[in-house]
């Protein structure tokens, strides 16, 4: 076996590989590394080599694609043993993840990690570590599982200046909203059934309340915008108040409810959301359902594209960590040092989210008599929201109340809110059961 240079890639010294848990995703990498140690050595032109791997208990039956000889429970046989060149961190949660990640950094390794958590929080301190010392930092499996993300904003998307991306990035509440949508489930029997089939996990509120999607979305618009964006800057809004009902009025109205990871440029600073959206059902990215992930993005050169695929799963993140490996081996089976990590900030501000300007759906039971609609118009319009259109949709004439869909023109989310404290009291409103923002 040769590479396009004429020299054996078994002839070069091997990149050894220590690597941190042994979960769903370790399984994968450490299977892929391997099972497939040719094809592998062929890519990155050099023998890439599992060395070791730290797992928290060596009595736990594993996956036999992985000897027991690469097995440790101590993390200084690859923390600190100075033949090993990549660090992959694969345990997820913050500590003692980020630790490790820093001492691994610190005693001159290269590291790749999946912690989406880790990078939103500590990305940017991260980032200077490794360009300090020259070291390649990748985290391409942190957003989007195997489809390509990171890599497109620190490469292929640098020469554009990015006004906007819109992304659904969490398939375990994106299976729910479909399954919510196609089939009028409501959604605690959808929880329950994502439950049953392992896409959310026995404490759903990571997904459902919209905390993973914040994270990832933290990252990717640190890179689309570069400066820094913390998870605690991200507007985050679940999907728990969400109804069957709003879903069949959506459609009516042309659009389909997403969980939206929102990120744009806005009057010189950078507005960062998620929350449930309402989006055109003919644009792609009100297209995608299921487990699918997609990302869209507005740049000044490419226009709008959109990267999609599965967003989770072990093989599909499994690809994304072994190709982060193979170019941390094509650098270094040739002698080089691999791309360092890129520790940037342009230093905008992240808008409040009071100052967000969109449109809005508001469904409202109302009781049966005169002006209440008067009432409700007259609290909107004196904070200067407009309502483009009001339907009746149901009537409950026994209660004497009837169900009505309102949508606004552009407002500001201050005004909107405080709109929407009047109407409540107003005593001809039963209830408001749901607004979601108008992403058009």
């Amino acid at each position: 076996m040769t590479t396009a240079q004429g020299t054996s890639a078994s002839a070069r010294p091997p990149v050894l590989v220590g690597m941190l848990g042994l979960g769903v995703v370790g399984s994968g990498v450490a299977q892929t590394l391997n099972e497939q140690r040719e094809r592998l050595a062929e890519q990155a032109g050099c023998p890439v080599v599992l060395h070791r791997v730290v797992v928290r208990d060596l009595s736990k039956p594993r996956t036999p694609a992985v000897a027991h000889g690469q097995l440790t429970d101590d993390t200084a046989a690859v923390l600190d043993d100075p033949a090993i060149a990549v660090v992959i961190e694969l345990m997820g949660g913050e500590e003692p993840a980020l630790s490790y990640i820093k001492r691994a950094l610190g005693a001159g390794k290269h590291v790749i990690t999946a912690n989406k958590e880790v990078m939103a929080k500590h990305g940017p301190e991260l980032a200077a570590l490794a360009a300090e010392r020259g070291l390649a930092l990748h985290y391409e499996a942190s957003v989007g599982g195997g489809i390509p993300l990171i890599a497109p904003f620190r490469q292929s998307l640098l020469a554009n200046r990015i006004s906007a991306l819109h992304a659904i990035i969490n398939g375990t509440t994106n299976y729910m909203l479909t399954r919510m949508a196609k089939e009028g489930v409501e959604f605690s029997p959808v929880l329950a059934e994502a439950q049953r089939l392992g896409y959310a996990e026995p404490d759903p509120s990571y997904d459902v309340e919209g905390t993973d999607a914040a994270f990832k979305l933290a990252i990717l618009a640190g890179l689309a915008f570069h400066t820094r964006v913390a998870p605690e800057q991200v507007y985050r809004e679940g999907i728990t108040k969400l109804s069957a009902r709003d879903f069949r009025y959506a459609r009516e109205l042309g659009y389909a409810i997403k969980l939206l990871a929102i990120a744009k440029r806005a009057n010189g600073a950078v507005e960062v959301r998620v929350h449930p959206a309402f989006i055109a059902e003919d644009r792609l990215l009100g297209q995608v359902d299921g487990v699918f992930n997609a990302v869209e993005v507005d740049g000044d050169l490419t226009g709008r594209i959109m990267f999609y695929g599965r967003g989770a799963g072990s093989l599909p993140t499994t690809s994304a960590v072994v190709a982060d490996l193979i170019e941390v081996a094509q650098a270094l089976g040739h002698g080089g040092r691999p791309r360092p990590a890129v520790a940037g900030d342009a230093g905008l501000p992240i808008q409040p989210m009071d100052e967000v300007v969109t449109r809005y759906y508001a469904r409202m039971t109302l009781r049966d008599q005169p002006g209440v609609l008067a009432q409700i118009a007259q609290a909107l319009g004196d904070l200067q929201i407009s309502i483009a259109s009001v339907i009746q949709k149901e009537s409950d004439s026994a209660a004497q109340v009837a169900e009505i869909v309102l949508m606004t023109h552009l407002a500001r989310e201050d005004s909107m809110q405080a709109a929407l404290a009047r109407v409540r009291l107003l005593p001809g409103v039963v209830d408001i059961g749901a607004v979601i923002r108008v992403e058009d």
